[in-house]
């Protein structure tokens, strides 16, 4: 999730997600006998914008699960997240599995049996409090094998500064709205009205949340489904109506997140797709700014889009249970509150959901968490969801450039598709 690069970019916007710094109570299996288990644990790091604050959490973590739990030591491996997922598949492959592991990616390592179940690892009130949109999201043949982290969901950011100036009252609610936003934005001269952002840091992410918006998406039953009559229909309405018009900036298809929410913050963009951590960056200079459900094609809020890190356990070092006892420690309901409350982590569970949601401190994260149990996901439980996701975003910009063929690209994430899933 490449989110995290805003925050490089952003002063000011330190800490990614709170963790829980002795809160949790264990609600799994302990080590069993007087004999010390030490747990691998494999996490990502993050740069100094970052890297400092999720760094002092983990190590406050581990301090205080560790006394409360002293048969059980933490060796923690921070790697660079952009090398997290290889360093993984690496260490796998060498037979060298930490224990437990942070990743984007868990579907390979569940079909090859590697890992342990929620149900291994959690008892059943804890297995049962996951948000079940992102526990579902983290299964494999209706097992669970990803544990939701640094969860997030976008809603519709907008520069209430510029609707006010160009007579605009609220945000809009259906494309019809958006389209008469954008042109009234372009009427006043903003250079991008709207935000599209297909280039390769978010294109996935982005393209899904128009295809859910007019009931379409990146899979149906039986797998992968690019290449439908709905999926055109959106693309073309892309082309035709923001792109072609200049309502959607210069260049789409190599607009960055990154890119897109610095340009938000300077006003050159009046709108777009974000996350919970573009608040951050906008509180702290006291930006004008609102957000809202993302429209639906013909009115409404539209499915949300619902994004995740996940955590795995692995079975090589046969240390389920200290496994689960620390993982019990992280998503207890003492402790699971604090995945959220951070400005780019929202909380996987329904017992922290409810405690921040009756938390007013936390009100701007209310929105955002009230529609994480609708979030749609990328087909992240398919082992080829790597592939095809690499492909969509090379390709998928080509779709609604001037000229672009939404038909052809998406025969051909169709094939790219097949051939991945061979």
């Amino acid at each position: 999730m490449r989110r995290r690069q805003f925050l490089t970019n952003s002063a000011g916007l330190t800490g990614v997600c709170t963790l829980g710094l002795g809160l949790g109570v264990s609600l799994s299996g302990c080590a069993s006998g007087s004999d010390t288990t030490t747990l691998e644990v494999l996490v990502a790091s993050y740069d100094k914008s970052v890297g400092s604050s999720i760094g002092d959490q983990w190590d406050g973590l581990v301090t205080a699960f560790e006394k409360a739990h002293p048969t059980v030591k933490i060796a923690l491996e921070r790697v660079p997240f952009d090398k997290l997922d290889r360093t993984l598949a690496r260490r796998v492959k060498d037979g060298n599995a930490p224990d437990i592991a942070q990743s984007n990616i868990f579907a390979p390592y569940a079909e090859d049996e590697q890992l342990y179940g929620a149900s291994d690892l959690f008892d059943i009130r804890t297995e049962a409090d996951f948000t079940r949109s992102y526990a579902e999201a983290g299964s494999v043949r209706h097992i669970q094998y990803g544990i939701p982290f640094l969860a997030s969901t976008p809603r519709l950011f907008y520069n209430t500064a510029l609707f006010k100036r160009a007579g605009i009252n609220g945000a809009p609610t259906s494309w019809d709205e958006l389209l008469k936003t954008a042109q009234a934005l372009k009427g006043i001269g903003v250079k991008t009205p709207y935000g599209l952002q297909l280039g390769p840091e978010a294109a996935e992410d982005e393209t899904l949340s128009w295809l859910l918006a007019d009931e379409g998406g990146y899979s149906g039953l039986a797998g992968y489904d690019f290449h439908t009559a709905g999926n055109v229909r959106t693309l073309t309405w892309l082309r035709d109506e923001l792109v072609a018009k200049g309502l959607a900036g210069a260049d789409p298809a190599g607009l960055n997140r990154t890119a897109a929410y610095e340009q938000f913050m300077r006003g050159t963009i009046g709108m777009l797709i974000a996350h919970p951590v573009l608040m951050g960056a906008a509180d702290k200079v006291k930006f004008p700014y609102a957000h809202a459900a993302f429209p639906a094609r013909r009115g409404g809020a539209a499915a949300p889009v619902g994004l995740s890190d996940w955590l795995m356990a692995f079975k090589q070092n046969g240390h389920r249970d200290a496994c689960g006892t620390f993982l019990g420690y992280l998503y207890g309901r003492k402790s699971a509150k604090a995945y959220g409350g951070g400005q780019a982590a929202l909380p996987v569970t329904s017992s922290a959901s409810s405690a921040l949601r009756a938390d007013a401190a936390q009100r701007p994260l209310w929105k955002f968490i009230d529609q994480m149990p609708q979030a749609q996901f990328q087909p992240v439980s398919l082992r080829s969801w790597p592939t095809v996701r690499a492909t969509i975003r090379k390709e998928i910009g080509a779709a609604v450039v001037k000229g672009g063929n939404p038909a052809a690209v998406l025969e051909s994430l169709d094939t790219t598709a097949a051939q991945a899933e061979l």
